[in-house]
């Protein structure tokens, strides 16, 4: 392997609220346990716009990079027998002691992700918050005995595996959108029932279909006042599960608060044993170019994180941004993407 560098370029906030900037700073060092990483490729994720926005807490020091997940190849090893297998494989990976919009990521060797031969590092830079969330909710559909489910933001990367996994699962799925492209697009996909919560008569439609349906766990990524309405109109007993705040986290002032869950993946993920998120692992692996499978929009260098980041803002409907720090590989269309856009 080639020599590590003293210093890498990485996405950089200063401070908290502060603008996000693009910078050199040391390469990290793998402590006990821990991989260091190469990074090949990075998604802009709307979980990761909330932590440049201030929506996450910081649990690291200043500067701290963004991004939670990504892949790359192992170049180097902390102590313990699993950093030293993992030398040398590609593998998905999420941001441990730092972020992964970066030249270089330290990460837990336990939940890295050695990656199939068939996954390719693009792919393998989207395996962990989407497919793992998506499976997430349909455990808890399950568990929770929830005949069909309800989702918000349903054109987004996550609602189109919701989308894909309920068909292959069998679980009906109501989608929520806001344009009535979407509501076309999610058709073409196999979706039944899509709703525009642009519509004048939307909410008795939802109301209607999810007792019908018995769709009594709500997935709900937007916040907002539309919270509250959705979860009244549900069915009774029904589940509202907020994982995002894309208009913000709104009230809910008329709600029984037992009947609203928190998802955050790193605390669902620590109540699974190794041997099952191992299995996950695996099972997303497998379905990466079928259910699970992400679509990219565009790549954009390391260096112009902000110009990926407009991009994504303007239409997160088109597919993932995928940051990329080799020179060559920016703006690189593939047989997976939409159309190019320079």
């Amino acid at each position: 392997m080639k020599p590590l560098p003293e210093t890498m370029l990485a996405a950089l906030l200063a401070a908290p609220g502060s603008a996000l900037s693009v910078g050199e700073i040391p390469v990290p060092h793998p402590g006990p346990g821990q991989v260091l990483i190469r990074m090949a490729a990075a998604p802009i994720n709307p979980s990761d716009l909330g932590f440049v926005q201030g929506s996450y807490g910081y649990d690291r020091p200043f500067p701290m990079v963004p991004g939670f997940e990504g892949s790359g190849t192992v170049v180097a090893a902390g102590g313990g027998l699993l950093p030293r297998l993992w030398l040398g494989q590609r593998v998905a990976c999420s941001a441990s002691a730092g972020g992964t919009w970066a030249e270089y990521v330290v990460a837990s060797a336990s939940t890295s992700m050695p990656l199939l031969p068939s996954v390719s590092l693009e792919q393998g830079a989207m395996l962990i918050v989407n497919p793992m969330t998506a499976l997430a909710f349909f455990d808890m559909a399950r568990h929770g005995r929830h005949a069909a489910l309800m989702n918000q933001a349903a054109g987004s990367a996550l609602g189109r595996m919701i989308l894909r996994l309920g068909l292959r699962r069998r679980v009906p799925v109501i989608h929520l959108v806001r344009r009535a492209e979407q509501v076309t697009a999610l058709h073409a996909l196999g979706a039944v029932d899509v709703l525009n919560t642009t519509e004048p008569e939307f909410l008795d439609r939802f109301s209607v279909l999810a007792r019908r349906l018995n769709a009594t766990l709500l997935l709900d990524p937007v916040g907002g006042t539309l919270s509250e309405t959705l979860l009244n109109a549900a069915p009774a007993g029904s589940t509202l599960v907020r994982y995002g705040s894309l208009s913000g986290p709104g009230p809910l002032d008329n709600v029984d608060e037992r009947r609203v869950v928190r998802f955050f993946l790193p605390d669902w993920l620590r109540t699974q044993s190794a041997p099952q998120v191992l299995l996950k692992m695996l099972q997303v692996q497998r379905s990466a170019s079928r259910e699970l499978q992400t679509r990219i929009h565009m790549r954009v260098l390391l260096a112009d994180v902000l110009t990926g980041i407009d991009r994504y803002r303007s239409d997160p409907s088109a597919g993932k941004i995928l940051l990329v720090a080799e020179p060559g590989s920016g703006s690189i269309p593939s047989h997976e993407d939409g159309p190019h856009h320079p």
